[in-house]
């Protein structure tokens, strides 16, 4: 890529050794449900985020971040977690990571280039840590394999920003397919290809820009207690995808979740939904169903909104519009478009499935969110794109 190169030389007045790119990624369903060892659907989005290293010579490291315009710098004797590097922590962490497992890094100099800000929200962190990892690992001819590499994101996010290690966030950036969703399994630590390919259609991520808020600590669901509650709930099924559902006898739902609080059932409620709801897309794109694939997204929101709390009027009035692209009453049981609030906590993003006669139309409805809100949109029309990967070999 000329313009990373190029900046890369114009900061550091040498040329990159190694470049590496890793999508952006959102996920589909489930990024909720990790804690219970469920499922979680994932997109990787044909929007790269590039990383350029070269080696130094001494024991310094520093980093350029091209579109924020911000330059960072450590030490590889004292590299420490400092709130105010923000994306740089995510470089810092995966050296951390290596140096932490016994391997031997030097001083380098670094450069990211992403067209879309790590605040968006699409797995841009994610991004730059993965494309970082591959990158080092080039550079420096270290003999780390995949496996092992996952270690090093998962002690660089653990020990050194002391945050969760989301293993979907990784697997769907470094193994994505292109033409395809992923589906991480957290009860085996594995991954699966869904190819996905409905004829007519295009994927629109957006970034609605709405302050992002927490009406509730999502921590307290992530009890020993309520994963055992759940675990009661679940039953063999060889027909479903992965070959369990939870049960869905109302009676006996109520008597299993009869322990906890009103609240706190609605929430779990919301976790078995959308395990069997990812059940129901998997079933639909298999099939080539589409109305059952955008029924079972449809759902997935109306559980995020009413069960688990996480959406808000604003990205619920974009949802509502886009049901209505198609002002037909039989559109709710065979919606001709879906789409759904996205992101783990509390977020301002939503993805949304449309024909490809209603982009137009969709625009001119964000146009009037603009308007109606005063938050200002960016959108992206993305496809499903292949994982990590060096772009010098």
């Amino acid at each position: 890529m000329k313009i990373l190169n190029d900046e890369h030389f114009s900061e550091y007045q040498e040329y990159p050794e190694v470049t590496a790119k890793a999508p952006c990624r959102f996920h589909m369903v489930g990024e909720h449900s990790w804690f219970f060892k469920d499922k979680t659907l994932s997109f990787a989005a044909d929007i790269p985020v590039y990383v350029a290293v070269s080696k130094r010579d001494d024991s310094v490291l520093k980093f350029y971040f091209v579109q924020a315009g911000e330059h960072k710098k450590a030490n590889v004797t004292s590299v420490k977690y400092k709130k105010e590097d923000r994306w740089a922590n995510a470089v810092k962490a995966v050296f951390y990571g290596y140096v932490s497992g016994g391997f031997d890094i030097g001083g380098f100099n670094l450069t990211v280039y992403s067209p879309v800000l790590p605040s968006a929200g699409f797995g841009i962190t994610t991004a730059i840590k993965v494309a970082t990892a591959i990158a080092l690992r080039k550079l420096f001819n270290l003999n780390c394999s995949d496996p092992q590499l996952l270690q090093v994101l998962e002690r660089g996010n653990k020990r050194f920003l002391q945050i969760n290690n989301y293993i979907s966030d990784n697997y769907s950036c470094l193994f994505s397919k292109k033409g395809n969703l992923i589906v991480t399994d957290h009860n085996k630590n594995s991954w699966d290809y869904i190819p996905f390919n409905f004829e007519g259609k295009k994927i629109i991520i957006v970034d609605t820009h709405v302050p992002r808020f927490t009406v509730w600590n999502e921590e307290v669901l992530f009890e020993p207690s309520n994963a055992l509650l759940l675990g009661d709930l679940k039953e063999s099924k060889a027909s479903a995808y992965g070959g369990w559902r939870y049960i869905t006898d109302v009676t006996d739902i109520n008597e299993g979740l009869s322990m906890v609080s009103e609240l706190t059932k609605h929430r779990l409620l919301s976790v078995m939904r959308e395990h069997n709801d990812i059940q129901d897309a998997v079933d639909g794109i298999n099939k080539g169903d589409f109305f059952k694939f955008a029924r079972s997204i449809n759902h997935s929101h109306e559980s995020m909104r009413d069960y688990y709390e996480a959406s808000c009027p604003e990205i619920d009035w974009i949802l509502k519009r886009v049901s209505e692209l198609e002002p037909n009453l039989d559109t709710l049981r065979n919606p001709v478009s879906c789409g759904r609030i996205t992101g783990k906590g509390f977020g301002r993003c939503l993805y949304a499935v449309i024909r490809e006669s209603d982009v137009e139309k969709f625009k001119e409805k964000l146009r009037d969110f603009e308007k109606i809100f005063a938050f200002k949109c960016d959108m992206y029309e993305v496809e499903p794109s292949d994982g990590a990967k060096l772009l010098n070999d």
